[in-house]
């Protein structure tokens, strides 16, 4: 199912065009600078299906990279992400049209979007948009599968997915400090998801959470200290104004902390916003990133005593129930 297709009746098409067009620049950037991470080829398809070492696959991030197995199983992974990194980062699964790859991205798509940016940021929107009218058709097929929210420099976040077999690009698009975003830099790879399947079952939750471009965020549960597993159903998916979709991130709050200044940060499409630095005294501890309305997915984190939020990657979120503030009290085990 296209993520395009249950859009809200007020989205119009010009908007849904942009979204696609955004988006797409996003998570399809440059990958000349990536690091590799498989130098030899496996010689059997059971060789070239992930190691799962607790039931998780891991993914390590120590510059502009994403280091994991080319190859993974399908069903439900759990997806441990570490930030090794001086950076916040994310990682977002795209769902490529069939026959695509990270070359055509390159060679097709690359020329437009960087005339197309440029232009932008000197200034002139309406030339830098006539440029992306010059976009294949394909890129309309484009689907975000969720992935692991944003994570802060030195933490650790599991999110938990069911996937069916296919070709996948990971993803992260926060910005530089001078605006650059992360693909640009580099940060994207190709990922194929086997026949195999991982075994694995659908885990349980102790905290339910639904989110949609009519209620917002909504908690059914009440949230403890210590380890806590969150999921996440995604009620229904829409354009926000940002172009982008709804996702949920969790958020520690530290002394200080202004929600103001994260709630400003959160909209990409804003100079300030989803740059680096990450507003001061925040922790982001991961969550699930965009899908498609219908889908489900789980993220765990270790709840110590104090102020956090969830909140969403769009324009306002408070104004939309999007950011729910929330206090964890007593200790962990």
């Amino acid at each position: 199912m296209k993520i395009y297709q249950k859009l809200s009746k007020g989205a119009s098409y010009a908007a849904v065009i942009l979204f696609v067009i955004i988006t797409s620049y996003l998570f399809e950037s440059c990958k000349s600078e990536k690091k590799e991470t498989s130098s030899e080829s496996p010689s059997t398809a059971e060789e070239m299906v992930a190691e799962v070492e607790d039931n998780a696959i891991e993914i390590v991030t120590e510059t502009m990279d994403f280091q994991m197995s080319d190859t993974i199983p399908s069903g439900w992974n759990t997806f441990r992400y570490k930030n090794q990194s001086t950076q916040t980062h994310f990682v977002l699964i795209d769902k490529y049209p069939e026959g695509k790859t990270s070359e055509d991205a390159e060679k097709v798509i690359g020329p437009i979007f960087d005339q197309g940016m440029k232009l932008i940021m000197e200034g002139k929107p309406e030339e830098g948009f006539a440029e992306f009218g010059k976009l294949p058709e394909w890129f309309s097929e484009v689907v975000f599968m969720g992935g692991v929210g944003l994570v802060s420099p030195g933490q650790v976040a599991e999110t938990t997915l069911n996937l069916k077999p296919g070709n996948y690009m990971l993803e992260c698009y926060v910005k530089m400090e001078n605006g650059t975003f992360h693909t640009s830099m580099g940060m994207t790879k190709d990922l194929v998801v086997s026949e195999s399947d991982s075994g694995q079952s659908e885990p349980s939750a102790d905290v339910a959470i639904e989110i949609s471009g009519t209620d917002g965020i909504v908690v059914k549960d009440s949230i403890g200290a210590g380890p806590q597993t969150f999921t996440v159903f995604y009620k229904d998916q829409k354009v926000h104004e940002n172009f982008v979709g709804h996702d949920v991130n969790l958020v520690k709050l530290g002394e200080n902390s202004s929600l103001e200044a994260l709630e400003n940060w959160m909209n990409w499409a804003d100079p300030k916003g989803l740059i680096e630095p990450a507003p001061p005294g925040m922790t982001f501890l991961g969550g699930t990133n965009d899908m498609p309305e219908g889908s489900k997915a789980y993220f765990h984190a270790d709840l110590k005593p104090g102020n956090y939020v969830l909140i969403s990657e769009v324009p306002a979120p408070s104004s939309k129930n999007m950011m729910k503030a929330f206090v964890v009290k007593g200790t962990s085990n």
